[in-house]
């Protein structure tokens, strides 16, 4: 389950795949997969989560690792050069990382 609080210790991924969107289904389904067959088994994995744009563009994955070490050892590991040349081949991939910052939650009533 993603872990969104501020300060965070966590390692942030937020990457934005631009894609033409017939292509948008496909490389969410591939990245879903490579992710539950592979990638969740990997040491320091936290979580990860697709979001898709309305446009068709876009591929956003929010993933969320317990160190950069953990995340670096991920994307050396030889057995990710398929999927990452995959990636590549039909979309625009911009790793951003981040800090979470600040969050804010819907209010909850008294007593929840």
């Amino acid at each position: 389950m993603a872990i969104i609080s501020a300060p965070s210790e966590l390692f942030t991924l937020v990457n934005v795949f631009t894609v033409a969107p017939d292509d948008q289904k496909e490389l969410l389904g591939h990245l879903a997969q490579v992710t539950e067959e592979l990638i969740r088994h990997m040491p320091g994995f936290v979580s990860a989560s697709f979001h898709l744009s309305h446009d068709g563009r876009r591929v956003v994955n929010y993933a969320q690792w317990r160190t950069e070490a953990d995340f670096r050892a991920m994307h050396a590991d030889a057995r990710l050069k398929e999927h990452f040349d995959y990636c590549r081949a039909v979309s625009r991939p911009e790793p951003i990382f981040c800090d979470v910052a600040h969050t804010c939650d819907a209010e909850q009533p008294d007593g929840a």
